[in-house]
């Protein structure tokens, strides 16, 4: 393409101010963030006590489904720090090194959760294994107690980040890990109750083994999403294709190719794309523009577009971009143009 054919590149993400209204598509809203912040906190001060209480009272009563939980409740401890620390950390500020900010370092708290959480299964797979062939007594009554603990605890902390965990994947992962804790602790609370009554014993491995896979249920969907936001995959619910048919729509855009959209951290969807229009003034462009970062916000949740305009299409003028293809991959860098 010539740079004649290139009218112009929007790379402005603000939404548009038009009478005198003012249309703000934030990223992150910092009361909320500052109130998920403080939810956090309480949640890690709540999972210091619990889990502390749960040991003893697992040692007490010999139970190792209780030990187990309270090695979960561990930790999701450790996990909530992490994601803590990751959360304030996604508050500093775009830099020239890292022109898009902190806000993976809470994708990264994610993956942590995840690791932290496989620790905890290859512990509790080895002690109910070793227990399931030689059965311990267990004090039922103890059991009982401590989970009980748990389940209040759990609980009100799995409520606390509830409505933060919709729309950020490292508290997302901090709620899952508070939701797995209540209903482990309301398992070794039944198993507890029929312990009561019946001296199946061998109940407490098989409790471990099917909390253990709980876990990993639960880490791996996780690890799943925050890989796919590391991959800058598209968003997850928005279709590229919809997109294109819907800017292709549009009486003043003839076509629209090279889309890209992905999450730049837990929040808000960035997206590039290059729409072909009739040649007209850069000030005429500007107008469009602005109509269609309105319009793709209302319409796709796309809160960072960026929008190149031409005259003419580049190369095929394919949905995706040809330089993304490894064949296209012929591209030099910077001072090596003629090196053999």
């Amino acid at each position: 393409m010539t740079s004649r054919q290139r009218i112009m590149t929007s790379t402005h993400p603000d939404p548009p101010k038009k009478s005198g209204k003012h249309i703000h598509h934030s990223h992150h809203n910092v009361g909320d963030s500052q109130t998920s912040g403080r939810r956090l906190l309480f949640a890690i001060v709540l999972n210091f006590l619990i889990p502390v209480a749960q040991l003893i009272g697992g040692f007490l009563s010999n139970s190792m489904a209780l030990i187990s939980d309270a090695v979960h409740n561990l930790s999701d401890l450790a996990g909530l720090l992490v994601s803590y620390v990751a959360l304030h950390i996604g508050k500093k500020g775009a830099s020239k090194r890292l022109t898009f900010g902190y806000q993976r370092a809470e994708i990264i708290g994610a993956l942590a959760n995840v690791a932290i959480l496989l620790c905890a299964v290859i512990f509790i797979l080895y002690e109910a294994v070793g227990r399931l062939g030689h059965p311990e007594p267990v004090s039922a009554k103890i059991v009982m107690a401590m989970a009980g603990a748990g389940i209040a605890g759990n609980g009100l902390s799995a409520m606390m980040l509830y409505k933060d965990s919709k729309h950020n994947l490292n508290i997302r992962g901090a709620f899952l890990h508070m939701l797995g804790d209540f209903f482990t602790s309301l398992a070794v609370l039944v198993n507890g109750a029929i312990l009561l009554w019946k001296p199946w014993y061998w109940l407490d491995s098989i409790l471990c083994l099917v909390i253990a896979v709980f876990i990993l249920k639960n880490g791996w969907d996780v690890l799943k999403e925050a890989t796919s936001i590391l991959m800058n995959a598209t968003p997850k619910g928005l279709d590229l294709s919809a997109v294109q048919r819907y800017l292709e729509s549009r009486p003043e855009i003839e076509s629209a190719h090279y889309l890209h959209a992905w999450n730049v951290g837990n929040t808000g969807i960035a997206f590039s794309c290059h729409l072909t229009v009739n040649d007209q003034l850069v000030s005429e462009t500007e107008i469009l523009s602005e109509k269609m970062r309105h319009q793709l916000f209302h319409k796709f949740g796309i809160d960072h577009p960026v929008l190149q305009f031409e005259t003419a299409k580049c190369g095929n003028g394919n949905i995706l971009c040809e330089l993304t293809r490894p064949e296209q991959q012929t591209l030099q860098p910077v001072g090596q143009t003629g090196q053999s």
